[in-house]
C-alpha cells in the first residue's frame, strides 16, 4: 500500500489564472473563494483570476490567494477520495498542511494566513530587508558565513531547502555581504525578488500580535501527521502547534530536513497541492536515484484527473 504525503507551497508558486478551472467547475471551490474575498475584503479570487501579477503578489493579497488555491485543490482531492497518511507545507503552506490534518478549520486557516500577511507587510515597511538563494554549500558552511555577516546587519537562515540550496534573510547589507562570501567559496548567489526579510527577527514585531490572534482560535489534534517547519518532526497537541506556528514566522524552514523525515516515514507518494511545481523540483534535489517514488502535482482540473487515474 502506498503511503501518502500532500506538500503545500508557499508564496513564489503564484501564477495569474491559478484555480480558475477548478472555481469554474465546482460549487464547494466557489465557496473556498468566496470566503477568501470577504476575509481580506478585497477581491483575492479576481487577482488570482485576472491579476494584475504586481497586484497579486502583494504579500497581503498572495497570502490569502495562495492558500485558497491550496486548499481548493485539496479539496477537490479529498473528494475524489484520495487521503494522505502524512503532510506538510513549506512556510506559508504549512498552513493548508493544518486544514488538510483537521488542525485548523478551512475558514480559521484563511483568516490565519491573512492576519499573517498583514502583520508581515507592515513590518516590512517597517524594516527594509532582503532574501537571496544560495547554491551550492552545504547548510554548515553557510551558517558559518551568516554567522560572520552579522557584524553588517541582521541575517540569517530563512530556507533550507535541499541539500545545497539554502535561502538567506536580514538587512540587505549583510545578505549582500553574505553573498559575497559565498560567492568566493565557489556557490551562486541569487537575489530573490521579495518585498520584506521573511523568517528573520526583522519580522519579529509581529510575532506577539500573531501569537495572540492564534490564541483566539481552536486548533484540534492532527488527524494525520503534519511534519512541521520549525522542528522538522511532528506534533500531537493543538497548543504546541500554535506555538511552532508563532515560532515559524522568524525561524528557519526545515524544508530539506521534513522531506528527509518523509523518507524515513517510508513514503512512496508525493502530492504537491497547489500552484507551481516548487516541491517537486526540489523532491528531485532531495530525494537520491535509489529511492522509489512517485511525484504528482495537483493545481487544476487536468492534474487532479491524472492524479485520480493513477492512485484509484
Amino acid at each position: 500500500m502506498n503511503k501518502i504525503a500532500f506538500l503545500f507551497p508557499g508564496q513564489g508558486s503564484q501564477a495569474v489564472g491559478m484555480g480558475q478551472d477548478l472555481f469554474q467547475e465546482y460549487d464547494f471551490v466557489r465557496e473556498i473563494f468566496n470566503a477568501a474575498d470577504d476575509i481580506a475584503g478585497s477581491p483575492i479570487s479576481r487577482y488570482c483570476f485576472q491579476g494584475p501579477m504586481e497586484t497579486l503578489t502583494e504579500t497581503v493579497n498572495l497570502q490569502p490567494a495562495v492558500t485558497a488555491v491550496n486548499l481548493a485543490c485539496l479539496t477537490a482531492i479529498q473528494r475524489a477520495g484520495i487521503a494522505c497518511s502524512l503532510s506538510a507545507g513549506h512556510s506559508l503552506g504549512e498552513y493548508s498542511a493544518l486544514t488538510s490534518a483537521g488542525v485548523a478549520s478551512m475558514g480559521d486557516t484563511l483568516r490565519l494566513v491573512f492576519k499573517r500577511g498583514e502583520l508581515m507587510h507592515r513590518e516590512s515597511l517597517k524594516h527594509k530587508g532582503a532574501m537571496s538563494a544560495i547554491v551550492g554549500l552545504d547548510i554548515e558552511t553557510v551558517a558559518e558565513l551568516v554567522k560572520g555577516g552579522r557584524q553588517t546587519g541582521v541575517v540569517s537562515v530563512a530556507n533550507h531547502n535541499s541539500e545545497q540550496q539554502i535561502v538567506i534573510t536580514g538587512s540587505p547589507e549583510a545578505v549582500t555581504a553574505v553573498s559575497e562570501a559565498a560567492k568566493s567559496k565557489g556557490a551562486r548567489a541569487i537575489p530573490l525578488k521579495v518585498s520584506g526579510a521573511w523568517h528573520s527577527n526583522l519580522v519579529k514585531g509581529a510575532e506577539d500580535e500573531f501569537t495572540a490572534f492564534l490564541d483566539t482560535l481552536q486548533f484540534n489534534k492532527p488527524g494525520n501527521t503534519i511534519i512541521h517547519n520549525v522542528t522538522a518532526d511532528s506534533c500531537n497537541d493543538g497548543e504546541a502547534i500554535k506555538r511552532l506556528m508563532a515560532l515559524q514566522l522568524c525561524s528557519p524552514v526545515r524544508w530539506y530536513d521534513t522531506i528527509r523525515r518523509m523518507m524515513a516515514e517510508a513514503v512512496t507518494v508525493f502530492v504537491e497541492v497547489g500552484p507551481g511545481k516548487v516541491l517537486t523540483g526540489l523532491l528531485k534535489k532531495i530525494i537520491p536515484a535509489d529511492y522509489a517514488y512517485a511525484a504528482f502535482t495537483v493545481s487544476n482540473l487536468k492534474t487532479l484527473e491524472n492524479l485520480v487515474s493513477e492512485i484509484l
